[in-house]
């Protein structure tokens, strides 16, 4: 007779879990220092693995960002508490390149970019996931919130059982390959606070460390700074127009402006509230106008990574629900494929500043579960 498969432990892998190896993707924050503690008191044999993604020397005296000098140090020292494995390794270059240079360029293009997804993407998901391999892991687990369950035609991605904490916006790029190797032990709490007391259960130092706020790489969410300091001479002045073509001011520069947005337009004194409404990189120009005039009902999406169980053009159109901004919920839309990598995304109720270099997200309207999405972009 046949033996009988091994059990599944709780990571779904046919080992006992001293015999599965996870490499957990440290940042120094709580959320992942949770997880490496959790699957270490479980018996795994985990390995910690921190990423230096800019010079941390600038950042010492910085909180509130991952990657910084003082989170390498606290990843460290929850690795000591619990007695793992901890390595840190310089990704310096390889953020620079396919993150910090694309966001600049994106950002000098007129487009309202999201690093954090490129991150993920290009160098979490991808050359962290390959070193993972390379330390012979069975899989990679992190702190994202965020679920990963099995159907029918494999791993899906749902979102987190906490909605005010759901990261599935960021993680849409995350492909059908990757979710057989990732794991995110934290998508089923019910609240941040859950995290917080294992924390204090596990007696980390962590506990109560402050959430990120900001772009890892921008201190204070002032993107022009960076941006100016990355391509010095990029904030070039010219002029603020209304979408009528009357020129109501100066500016000091296309990339302190984005789309929808209303105040230190320095253009006050007027009857009507205007908004950024367009930015005209060539021209030099932002164009301002009535909120009206924000209002998007047609998306073209490009790049899409696409989760469904059926190929993204098998359809004609898809009903479902698209987020467009992070902070904003899910609307019903109708996603028409103009091929496997590109769509027409009709919002049935428009969406004000809409805006490229945001993405585009797909939900299930009846199910926690995310369909994949793509980049908004400026169409043909």
């Amino acid at each position: 007779m046949p033996l009988d498969p091994a059990p599944l432990n709780s990571l779904g892998l046919p080992k006992a879990p001293e015999d599965t190896r996870v490499v957990v993707a440290m940042s120094g924050g709580v959320d992942s220092s949770v997880v490496a503690a959790k699957l270490k008191e479980e018996g795994y044999d985990v390995v910690g693995v921190t990423l230096q993604l800019y010079d941390h020397g600038a950042a010492l005296a910085k909180k509130g960002a991952c990657c910084a000098g003082i989170d390498i140090h606290d990843a460290r020292r929850v690795a000591e508490e619990m007695n793992f494995p901890h390595y840190v390794l310089d990704y310096e270059n390889i953020f620079k390149d396919a993150v910090i240079d694309e966001f600049a360029e994106s950002y000098l293009g007129g487009a309202t970019p999201v690093p954090c997804i490129r991150c993920n993407e290009r160098v979490k998901f991808k050359d962290l996931l390959e070193t993972a391999k390379d330390l012979e892991a069975d899989c990679m687990a992190t702190g994202h919130y965020i679920q990963r369950k099995v159907g029918v035609q494999g791993a899906e991605l749902h979102c987190a059982e906490d909605r005010n904490r759901d990261q599935s916006y960021f993680l849409f790029s995350t492909t059908p390959e990757q979710l057989d190797f990732l794991r995110f032990p934290l998508g089923h709490l019910p609240s941040k606070d859950a995290t917080r007391e294992l924390a204090a259960k596990y007696g980390l130092a962590v506990a109560d460390k402050p959430d990120s706020q900001d772009i890892c790489f921008v201190p204070d969410g002032n993107y022009a700074a960076v941006i100016e300091k990355l391509r010095p001479g990029s904030a070039e002045p010219g002029e603020i127009v209304h979408a009528d073509g009357r020129v109501l001011g100066q500016h000091n520069g296309v990339i302190h402006y984005t789309i929808g947005q209303r105040r230190g337009l320095g253009i006050g004194g007027l009857s009507e509230p205007l908004y950024v409404v367009r930015l005209d990189v060539d021209a030099k120009q932002v164009i301002v106008g009535p909120k009206e005039m924000l209002a998007t009902r047609v998306i073209p999406v490009r790049e899409i990574n696409w989760l469904g169980d059926e190929p993204f053009t098998a359809r004609d159109e898809w009903h479902l629900a698209v987020k467009v901004r992070s902070t904003r919920p899910p609307r019903e839309a109708i996603i028409r494929p103009l091929s496997e990598t590109e769509a027409e995304v009709e919002l049935l109720t428009p969406e004000e500043g809409v805006s490229p270099g945001q993405a585009c997200v797909f939900y299930d309207p009846d199910s926690t579960r995310i369909f994949g999405g793509g980049w908004i972009w400026r169409g043909r």
